[in-house]
């Protein structure tokens, strides 16, 4: 049921699909330009770790920024910070289709960079704000079926868009994408923070509650867990270009035979969560969730070293991969945020700073030390998965009891 004094004036679903169009924003700024990167390095000049950088200095971006939005929305509520940081999103898009440099590129990434997380705190927190127990799982697994159309159309929308005008074609897209989700939350999206809810923006305070938050050894578990195991999945996303164009000798528009079977996994898992909120414990999903990515590693690894590279057998692993993700996320999520019910924007917040800031260590780090075979890049999956049951299992055992 709802949350006393919050707004309960659209309905669930509705609820679920403004935070979906907030998350997506996130994944189409990542993979629409993905079929892009031999033509930008081409006609900007650019190197192969340069194009890197403009994924990584973006994550690096959207993460930094998580740890603002969460208490800028506690503070002066959700609607004006989604608004403000759409507004900026839009200006960091144009800035990228008119860039006639590499550096100018990298510069906008940021731009788009500091602007695009604030959806998905916000939205997370806005969840929390209007509903609890497994209502909140319900709508948060709804919004992560919507939201995963974003990463299965993306890269196919990219290969469109640079076969048809080039890749500054792709950025104008996401301009126009920005400015038709700024109209829905400007005209439609509800203000779930009440005024009585709201708590002072003084640095000091802002300090002591992120300071609570990183000794609260519960919740930095759950959202270390969160963050390693979505790692496993981002491997191969950021590494998708060397994926298909070197190891399956695929072209720019065949992206979607690897982003569709992911993200159909990350929608079935994320039905299986909702009809199955309310019918078990979060810890029985999370367990099952790591069952089920333990199993995918292990048959992932199996197949890159026993099979030749080919899209079956590479691609099979990850859509049971995905499922346990996106089955396992609500509970993760929302066990989380119940760790800080007066402070979920700031709770929020971290937990996005974990989850992206990981991502770029991925994706700047990991995936060039690892791309170059695919036996490593399931290797890799492989070890984050078993350090976020680790973790999870650590925070299961001493975290809960020891909290903060």
């Amino acid at each position: 049921m709802s949350n006393p004094g919050a707004s309960t004036a659209h309905h669930p679903l509705f609820i679920a699909f403004v935070v979906a169009a907030l998350s997506m924003l996130a994944p189409f700024t990542i993979d629409t330009y993905l079929p892009s990167f031999p033509a930008i390095t081409a006609d900007l000049a650019a190197s192969h770790a340069q194009m890197q950088q403009t994924m990584g200095l973006y994550l690096a971006a959207f993460a930094l920024t998580t740890l603002i939005y969460g208490p800028l929305s506690d503070s002066f509520g959700r609607r004006p910070v989604i608004i403000g940081a759409l507004a900026l999103y839009v200006i960091g898009s144009i800035g990228a289709a008119l860039t006639t440099t590499i550096g100018g590129l990298l510069f906008w990434r940021v731009v788009q960079g500091l602007s695009a997380g604030a959806g998905v705190v916000v939205g997370r927190a806005m969840v929390r704000d209007a509903f609890s127990g497994h209502h909140a799982q319900r709508v948060l697994s709804h919004a992560m079926l919507i939201f995963a159309i974003a990463p299965a159309i993306a890269p196919m929308i990219g290969g469109v868009l640079q076969d048809w005008s080039g890749w500054r074609a792709v950025f104008w897209f996401l301009a126009v994408l920005g400015v038709a989700v700024l109209a829905v939350i400007a005209w439609r999206a509800p203000e779930t923070l009440p005024a009585d809810g709201r708590h002072s923006i003084h640095p000091v305070k802002v300090a002591g509650a992120y300071g609570m938050a990183l000794r609260h050894r519960r919740f930095m578990g759950l959202v270390l867990a969160f963050a390693l195991n979505f790692g496993g999945f981002f491997i191969y996303i950021a590494a998708a270009p060397t994926l298909l164009y070197d190891h399956l000798h695929l072209g720019v528009k065949d992206f979607w035979m690897q982003f569709v079977p992911m993200v159909g996994g990350l929608m079935l898992g994320s039905f299986a969560m909702s009809r199955l909120a309310g019918r078990m414990t979060p810890q029985r999903g999370i367990r099952i969730g790591y069952a089920l990515m333990l199993a995918a590693s292990v048959f992932n690894v199996a197949q890159a070293l026993l099979l030749p590279p080919a899209p079956v057998n590479v691609l099979a692993p990850l859509v049971l991969y995905a499922f346990a993700v996106s089955f396992s996320m609500p509970n993760l999520t929302v066990l989380a945020l119940d760790c800080f019910p007066r402070n979920r924007g700031m709770a929020a917040a971290v937990q996005s700073f974990m989850q992206v800031g990981f991502n770029a260590l991925v994706a700047a780090l990991l995936v060039p030390l690892i791309a170059h075979h695919v036996w490593s890049l399931a290797l890799g999956m492989l070890a984050l998965a078993c350090v976020g049951l680790l973790v999870w299992g650590w925070q299961e055992r001493y975290g809960a009891a020891a909290a903060p």
